[in-house]
């Protein structure tokens, strides 16, 4: 590993040591990042010792959500024991102990490994809660400098928060250097917490899970009422909170909840901590959540039911929130929403403003105690819990000062579960975050962003609310698009539309940003500040030019789909280099429009695929004929049909990647293309692309001419299609649609082998197109995906 504290470290093998569920899944981000990674348990009483490591290996390409980013990433996984492989740590830079949370055994296992470590290794402790400087005393001396602590949140691929903690012998290099290698090569958020019982994210969001079932149960809210107002309504996951704790794990919640009530007896809010009667009977027969398929909430059938705790058994969920309620939370931008609950006489109401007066209050009295600033509980509790904005934040878009009065009525009039009053340093501020920084209670003054410089790579960085965002020089913007300059002589262009769907107004900014950039630049990206990159076509406005078209003469359909494809095939055959900077969904019309640049730059957790099948089509935007075409050069001299059987069933399934790796796999992304960990690095890699393909003297590639499947082709994909309709597998629509983009993606009715234009694929694409938009069942599935966003088999 390198010693230069302003490079991101290189590490090419780490140890993760407990193959538990949390080990193992460790293990496996490790080996998404590209780092082989040594599985290490106890050895099984068995000829194969590593028995117990080798079955959590093989456990991960079954577990969904996946681990895994591409299955065959298993293979950078080794199985190890304690008896056999000790000596493999030894070309280990970073070993991360995964083991139960008892202090005596990870002491234990500290001195036993520590003799086989380099001189350079880093240790560090996944803990949840135990003391960090607890444990370091237990570690041999040579080694303590180099010991840390780092809380991974669970699944560990999906859960963007990681703590990092440093005891007081924890050398600030090893610090700075873990810091930005867990930002960059594993794409985390990092919050540096200090030492205290359940670190920033698990103190503040089992307190707030806490205090919400405090207050559910004193105003007489069931379950599912309180995950009805706790979830999207209030900007926070769809799980909400009893959800939550099902995912979470109801053990692992009442082990966190253990851990307040042992080593924070005199927390002012003791008493929101302690375990609920019916949490320890749920957890004493087995009913731990989802890992289980049943805690508070288990599927019966087709329905889901909810554990009442009244009468110890599972029930219909019943929930009704008053509609006075309901109007008030539907205004989700306007700072009042809080202030107007307050004022209301209701239950629901008061509910929402209590579990909110509650968290700000706790956050605040704690802020000193657990975090450098405000920052890092907005940001631990966003990252960790899946929160849009962190109780600072929330408490500052409400009103500062005004919450705070209330707050203190609230006090005063001893509705509040503790008489604490609030920290003297809320009267002395204006706002907890601002463009100076964010506030810290221990400096008692504002501390800007961190300085380390792997943050630079975060050209536009997720900012917490008061915060200035970046400014740069736009070159044209309307009301679908901003045309944007980075770096002097690069644009950038950014779609604003709903979802990022791409409609008229969209096309005709893609070839106006193109025509700017090859006269004015040295190249181009399609970037968008926020997520997703595209859902895809914009349904509601191409239906309208689509039921034109059913009348007699009329090609303006014909006309968008050709402008469809020319804006798209003109990012691959323009004059200056296109880089498609890709985050999250990418669907459709969206997928095509990547495929067609000159390079895609993606970030590990982008969703990519052509799912038009489920609307009732077939990927008209020039999909068919790139998929063809990559089939082709990749065939070479071979035999082609492997290649395009291959993106057949991706495309007739409506198969979406989900990772940018497996985007590979299904050839939505070749293996040229760049995935990368964090998703706000992707910009910076983009940017670096462009760079380099101007470096190089950039040429569009020319146009070659494409080997098409052809007659014997589509004969061989219908006869699949046959057998599974048969088996009942697809419906009679569904095979109709499938023979279509077998037509599309072999080129129609011409013999196998032949070689022809772009020009006849995009045609062929079309006409399929254009026949099934006229069927009623293509209507049908359109109009089921506008109202419920999910799709129709009919």
């Amino acid at each position: 590993m390198n010693k230069n504290s302003n490079k991101i470290p290189v590490i090419h093998h780490v140890a993760i040591l407990g193959a538990g569920v949390m080990g193992a899944q460790i293990a496996a981000h490790f080996a998404n990042a590209g780092i082989k990674a040594l599985l290490f348990d106890l050895p099984a009483d068995q000829a194969d010792k590593s028995a117990t490591a080798r079955t959590a290996i093989t456990a991960l390409a079954k577990q969904k959500p996946a681990p895994l980013a591409r299955a065959s990433f298993c293979s950078r996984l080794t199985a190890c024991n304690y008896d056999d492989d000790l000596e493999k740590l030894r070309d280990c830079e970073l070993i991360i102990e995964a083991i139960a949370e008892r202090r005596d055994w990870k002491i234990d296992l500290y001195h036993k490994i520590a003799p086989h470590l380099s001189a350079n290794s880093i240790l560090a402790t996944n803990t949840s809660g135990i003391s960090i400087s607890s444990l370091a005393e237990g570690v041999p001396g040579s080694l303590r400098s180099r010991f840390l602590g780092v809380h991974f949140f669970n699944p560990p691929r999906y859960m963007q928060l990681l703590e990092l903690i440093a005891h007081p012998d924890t050398s600030s290099h090893v610090m700075n250097q873990m810091e930005a290698f867990f930002v960059s090569t594993l794409g985390k958020g990092v919050v540096r917490a200090k030492d205290t019982t359940n670190f920033i994210a698990n103190r503040i969001g089992i307190f707030s899970m806490m205090t919400t079932l405090h207050h559910a149960q004193r105003l007489g809210l069931n379950f599912e009422t309180v995950d009805a107002l706790t979830g999207t309504k209030i900007g926070r996951p769809k799980s909400a909170t009893l959800r939550t704790a099902d995912i979470v794990g109801l053990d692992t919640m009442r082990h966190v909840l253990q851990g307040v009530i042992d080593n924070l007896p005199d927390d002012p809010w003791a008493d929101i901590f302690a375990i609920p009667d019916w949490l320890n009977k749920l957890v004493e027969q087995g009913s731990l959540g989802q890992k289980n398929r049943q805690g508070i909430y288990k599927k019966v059938k087709s329905e889901i039911l909810v554990f009442d705790p009244a009468t110890g058994d599972y029930r219909k969920r019943k929930v009704k929130i008053p509609r006075k309620v309901e109007k008030i939370l539907k205004d989700y931008k306007n700072p009042q929403r809080l202030t107007a609950l307050r004022a209301i006489n209701d239950p629901h109401a008061e509910f929402l403003w209590a579990i909110h007066r509650d968290t700000f209050h706790y956050s605040a009295h704690l802020l000193e105690q657990i975090a450098n600033n405000a920052r890092d509980i907005d940001f631990a509790i966003r990252w960790g819990f899946g929160w849009k904005q962190g109780p600072f934040e929330i408490w500052q878009f409400s009103g500062w000062q005004k919450v705070a009065r209330a707050i203190r009525e609230d006090i005063t009039a001893r509705k509040t579960p503790s008489p604490t009053p609030l920290p003297e340093w809320v009267d002395t501020i204006e706002s907890p975050h601002s463009e100076q920084g964010s506030w810290s209670a221990s400096a008692a003054c504002y501390q800007p962003r961190s300085s380390l410089p792997v943050y630079q790579r975060q050209r536009w960085s997720e900012t917490l609310l008061g915060e200035a965002i970046p400014q740069h020089k736009t070159l044209f913007e309307n009301e679908a698009t901003r045309f944007w300059l980075t770096d002097n002589d690069i644009g950038v262009l950014s779609f604003k539309t709903k979802m990022h769907t791409i409609g008229d107004p969209v096309l005709n900014s893609l070839q106006q940003a193109v025509d700017l950039a090859e006269n004015q630049l040295r190249g181009m990206i399609i970037w968008h500040p926020d997520e997703p990159f595209s859902a895809g076509a914009d349904l509601k406005s191409f239906m309208p030019v689509a039921m034109k078209s059913i009348l007699p003469g009329n090609t303006a359909l014909d006309d968008l789909l050709k402008r469809f494809q020319q804006t798209c095939t003109r990012m691959r055959h323009s004059d200056i280099p296109v880089v498609a900077a890709v985050k999250g969904l990418t669907l459709g019309g969206g997928c095509e429009l990547m495929m067609q640049t000159d390079r895609v730059v993606a970030a590990l957790e982008s969703y990519i695929g052509l799912v038009e099948v489920g609307v009732g089509l077939i990927p008209a935007g020039s999909g068919c004929m790139e998929l063809a075409r990559r089939a082709s050069l990749l065939a070479g001299e071979d035999d082609l049909f492997p290649h395009l059987k291959k993106v057949f069933e991706v495309v007739a399934m409506g198969k979406v990647a989900e990772s940018a790796q497996q985007a590979k796999e299904y050839g939505f992304m070749r293996e040229s293309d760049i995935v990368v960990m964090n998703k706000h690095e992707v910009l910076h890699a983009a940017i670096a692309q462009v760079k380099a393909l101007d470096a190089a003297n950039y040429r569009p590639p020319p146009k070659t001419r494409i080997k098409a499947g052809g007659i014997a082709a589509i004969a061989n994909f219908k006869g699949a299609m046959v057998n599974m309709h048969a088996g009942h597998f697809i419906s009679d629509y569904d095979m109709k649609i499938g023979e279509y983009i077998a037509n599309a993606l072999c080129g129609g009715a011409i013999d196998t082998g032949t070689e022809v234009d772009e020009e006849w694929f995009l045609r062929h694409e079309r006409e399929g197109f254009r026949a099934l938009i006229k069927n009623l069942k293509t209507h049908a599935r359109v109009k089921h995906m506008l109202d419920t966003g999910k799709p129709l088999r009919n």
